[in-house]
C-alpha cells in the first residue's frame, strides 16, 4: 500500500527531535508500505540528505517555504484563532499545490501526518486510512515556555498556548489513529477520547549509540538542538546554578554544550569551565568524553533521545523529574533524579568523585535501555496497526 508521510523538516540531518522521529517512522514504516515523502523545508536539500532517505522511499518531494513569506502568513494570522501560529507559519499556498499534484499523481491510500501543524495541508483530502502523530503535547510546552519569557513575548506565547490547546483537540477527529510520545503527553491532550491516543515513545538506534572508551575530557555533558528554547533553559540554569556551586569543590569543573545551533544566550556562556561546541559530527564521540550527562529539563515535553542515547553509551546521567516522567527509570539505579538545585549538585559530586558508582550505574542504565528502547519495539505497535 501506498503511504504519504507528511513533515514540516526534511528528516536528516537528526539534529533535531522531530527529526529523529520522523527518520526513525520512515524506515519503520517502510517495512510494511512504499513510502511518499512530502517534506516542507526552508533549505534546497542535499544530495548526503536525499541519500538518507532514498533507501526507505518510493518518491521523494521537498517543497521550499520562503521565511519572509511564512513570517508574514504568521503575522496574519493573529486575527485568526483557528489554527495554531506554527500551523500558519509552516502553510503556503505554494506547497498546498505541490501537495495537491503529489497526492494526484501518486494515489496513497494511507496518510501520516507528523506534527499538528501539518495536519491543515489535509484538511479537504480524503484517504482509506489516517494518522496523526502528535509526538508532545505542545500547548504544554509552550505554557511552560511562556510562564519562563520575558514579559514582551509572554502574550504571545499564551496564545500560541490556547490555540495549540484548542487545536489538539480539533484535530482529534479528523484522524483515525493518533500517536504520541508519553503517557504525559497523552494526559495533555484535552479531547474527551484521548483514552484512544497509541502512546508510541521513541527508541535508540544501538548501531549508532554504544559504549566507546575515550579519555574523558569534560566532567559534564549537555547536548541537544541549541535553538530550542527548553535546552537554552536547561544550560543556563546549569551555567549559572550549578557548576559555580560545584566549583568550590571542583575548581577545574568541565561542562561542554553541545549541539547545532547555539544561541546568542548559549555562546555567552562559554568561560573558563564551559566549553560550547556547536554541532558535533560524531556525537559517540562527545558522549564518550564525558564523565556524566545532565538534563536539567524543566520547561520540556515528549521524550528526550539525549538521555537514551547517553544511557546506550554507558554514561550516567543527572536528569529532572519532568524529563524522567517520560522515561520511567529507577532514581538512584538507572539515574540519578534531582528534584532542586542541593540535588543536582550533591548527585552529581557523588557520580564524579566516585567512579565505581558511576561505572555501576552505566551499566544498570545501559540494560534499562535496550531492553526498553528498541526502535523495532517501540513502534512495532504502529506496523500491527493495520493488519
Amino acid at each position: 500500500m501506498k503511504l504519504l508521510f507528511l513533515t514540516s523538516r526534511f528528516p536528516f540531518p537528526l539534529e533535531k527531535g522531530d527529526k529523529l522521529r520522523a527518520y526513525y517512522l520512515i524506515r519503520t514504516l517502510s517495512k510494511k508500505y512504499d513510502i511518499y515523502l512530502f517534506a516542507i523545508n526552508e533549505n534546497e536539500i542535499t544530495k548526503a540528505q536525499f541519500d538518507a532517505l532514498s533507501p526507505y522511499c518510493k518518491e521523494i518531494k521537498t517543497s521550499i517555504i520562503n521565511k519572509t513569506s511564512s513570517y508574514i502568513s504568521t503575522i496574519q494570522n493573529i486575527v485568526n484563532t483557528s489554527i495554531p501560529f506554527q500551523a500558519a507559519y509552516f502553510h503556503s499556498l505554494k506547497s498546498q499545490t505541490e501537495l495537491n499534484e503529489f497526492i494526484q499523481m501518486h494515489q496513497p491510500e494511507i496518510v501520516f501526518c507528523h506534527l499538528l501543524r501539518m495536519a491543515e495541508y489535509i484538511k479537504n483530502h480524503t484517504f482509506k486510512l489516517s494518522i496523526l502523530d502528535y509526538m508532545d503535547a505542545f500547548s504544554i510546552g509552550m505554557k511552560r515556555f511562556a510562564d519562563s519569557s520575558s514579559w514582551y513575548i509572554k502574550p504571545f506565547a499564551f496564545a500560541e498556548s490556547r490555540r495549540l490547546r484548542k487545536y489538539e483537540m480539533e484535530i482529534f477527529d479528523r484522524f483515525n489513529i493518533k500517536i504520541i510520545i508519553s503517557d504525559q503527553d497523552k494526559a495533555a491532550i484535552q479531547h474527551t477520547n484521548k483514552n484512544d491516543i497509541l502512546v508510541l515513545p521513541n527508541g535508540v538506534d544501538f548501531t549508532e549509540y554504544y559504549p566507546v572508551e575515550l579519555v574523558k575530557r569534560y566532567d559534564l555533558l549537555f547536548i541537544g538542538n541549541m535553538s530550542y528554547a527548553p535546552n537554552i533553559n536547561s544550560v543556563e540554569y546549569a551555567a549559572k546554578k550549578i557548576i559555580p556551586k560545584l566549583k568550590h569543590q571542583f575548581p577545574n569543573i568541565r561542562l561542554a554544550i553541545a549541539g547545532a545551533n547555539p544561541s546568542k544566550e548559549v555562546l555567552s556562556l562559554a568561560n573558563e569551565n564551559i566549553e560550547v561546541l556547536g554541532w558535533v559530527d560524531n556525537p559517540r564521540e562527545i558522549f564518550s568524553s564525558a564523565k556524566v550527562m545532565i538534563a536539567p529539563m524543566h520547561i520540556s515535553i515528549g521524550l528526550q533521545n539525549k538521555i537514551l542515547q547517553a544511557m546506550a553509551m554507558k554514561i550516567p546521567c543527572v536528569i529532572s523529574e519532568l524529563a524522567n516522567n517520560a522515561i520511567g527509570a529507577i532514581d538512584g539505579e538507572h539515574l540519578f533524579v534531582a528534584k532542586s538545585e542541593l540535588e543536582y549538585i550533591s548527585k552529581i559530586e557523588m557520580l564524579l568523585v566516585d567512579e565505581s558508582l558511576r561505572n555501576n550505574m552505566a551499566s544498570r542504565a545501559y540494560d534499562f535501555v535496550h531492553t526498553n528502547f528498541g526502535w523495532d519495539k517501540q513502534l512495532q505497535p504502529l506496523i500491527a496497526l493495520n493488519d
